[in-house]
Order: C-alpha cells, then sequence, then structure tokens
C-alpha cells in the first residue's frame, strides 16, 4: 500500500528560530531554515497517523490543511512532544461517538493522565476537551491496515520509542540505538534519524553519529531531524552523502507501508 510521510516539524526542541538568538541561521531567509518542534504525520488509504503533537501542532495543521487525525503515536513525553495535545480537539470532534485514539508505552500514558488530568478525569467544567483515550503499547499496534513497531532507543538515560512502519521509519530523540533496533532498521526506503547538530550532546546525536547510522543498516534514503540552528539547511546538505538530506517542515515522501 502507497503511503505519504509529511514532516511537520524538522526544529529542536525551542524551534528555529531561537528565541533570542541573532545567529545566522536564525536570521536566514531560507525557509528550509524555520523549523518547527518535531512530528510527522504518515497518511494512506484515506487515513492519517501522527507520531507526536508538539507545541506547534496548530500551526502545523493549518499550514498542511489537516483535516482529520485517525490515531497518534506518542514516542515519549518530552514538553516538545506531548504540549499540542488540546490542539487535537477539533480533529477529535469528528470521532463521535468514539474518541481519537493516542497510544504510548504504560509508563508514558500515566504521565499524559498526570499531566492532562483536565482532559482523562473528565470533571473539567470550563470549556471543551478533547475527546480522546489512552491505549497503552509494548508491542506492533495494526492501524488502518498497516503496522507500527515500536522500537527501543535511548534518549540520554531514558529509553523512548521510535516506530518502523512499512518501508519506512522515524527515530527522534536518541543519543543511542540499541543492537536489537538496529537490526530491526535495515532494508528501510526510508529512515528518520535524530542529528541535532555538529558539537556532542548528552540527549541527542550528532551528525556524524546519525551518519554512522546509516552507514551500518544502509536505507536507500536518510533524513536527518529534531534539528537545531547550528545546521544552516543548503551548507549542510552540500556536505552530506546524496542519499541524505536535512528534513524540512511540509517535506512530503512517498514509500510503501
Amino acid at each position: 500500500m502507497r503511503a505519504t510521510l509529511t514532516v511537520l516539524g524538522s526544529g529542536t526542541s525551542m524551534g528555529v528560530p531561537t528565541i533570542g538568538c541573532d545567529c545566522a541561521v536564525c536570521r536566514s531567509p531560507d525557509p528550509h531554515d524555520r523549523r518547527t518542534r518535531p512530528s510527522v504525520m504518515v497518511s494512506y488509504d484515506g487515513r492519517h497517523v501522527l507520531i507526536d503533537t508538539t507545541p506547534d501542532f496548530r500551526e502545523q495543521a493549518l499550514r498542511e490543511k489537516i483535516r482529520r487525525v485517525d490515531a497518534v503515536l506518542y514516542t515519549h513525553t518530552h514538553a516538545d512532544h506531548i504540549l499540542g495535545i488540546d490542539d487535537l480537539r477539533p480533529l477529535s470532534y469528528r470521532h463521535r461517538p468514539d474518541k481519537l485514539p493516542l497510544y504510548a508505552t504504560p509508563r508514558h500514558c500515566e504521565f499524559l493522565r498526570s499531566m492532562f488530568r483536565y482532559i482523562f478525569e473528565a470533571d473539567y467544567k470550563f470549556g471543551g476537551l478533547p475527546l480522546v483515550e489512552l491505549k497503552e503499547i509494548d508491542a506492533p499496534v495494526e492501524l488502518f491496515g498497516a503496522r507500527f513497531e515500536p522500537v527501543t532507543v535511548i534518549h540520554g538515560e531514558t529509553p523512548i520509542l521510535g516506530f518502523r512502519f512499512g518501508s519506512a521509519a522515524y527515530l527522534t530523540d536518541h543519543s543511542a540505538v540499541p543492537p536489537e533496533t538496529m537490526e530491526k532498521l535495515r532494508e528501510l526506503d526510508i529512515l528518520f534519524l535524530d542529528a541535532l547538530r555538529h558539537t556532542p550532546h548528552p540527549t541527542h546525536s550528532t551528525v556524524k553519529q546519525a551518519l554512522a547510522i546509516v552507514d551500518e543498516v544502509k536505507p536507500k534514503r536518510a533524513f536527518f531531524t529534531h534539528i537545531c540552528h547550528d545546521l544552516p539547511h543548503e551548507a549542510t546538505n552540500a556536505a552530506l552523502p546524496p542519499h541524505v538530506r536535512l528534513a524540512y517542515d511540509g517535506m512530503k515522501l512517498e514509500f510503501e507501508i
């Protein structure tokens, strides 16, 4: 089945331009250097699955004219990946009488219930609520005829999720990729990897580290995401191998799911 992956956001947790910064990338007129917080949408057979809901989700949804979301998969519960949850409201109303399913690990479901208690305790009396329900995952999940397999990556000292779906995989926020996950990343058409910057970071991958993963698992195409303002789009791409590019907001890729 043919699918489209849309990059909703390709930036790091502070986004690019970064507040208060006057560097060349933050002042760049190149639209590829404008990066909202990291998320993708996978579309197939009239269905749309989000991976993460960032603080920029409203802007991303308006830009991409999103009118339907059928499920959300969460990688982890840092602010730049979850704070757009309330902006699911108008999209969730279309699921009545059912609720929009949100998939996360048991630990992350517990965090989301606590963080967004007003949503999940259902006793909020002062405005509308997103009609959503949490579903725990610790194994592959079938969504509308496609299989989404959670894979473990290490974010600093914390295990979080990436996802493989068909011939594509999306990994963000990783400083290490365990050997068992590396084996699940072989024979891919598309691989997304965290590549924050060139200099080392305690919880994120560098460009060099991401390139080493590409060299090992050998996807046909690789795209780097969760990019900070250290990496100008055009200049960085010029230094990368031809089959490796920086992702950018609004990028669309076709693949088999």
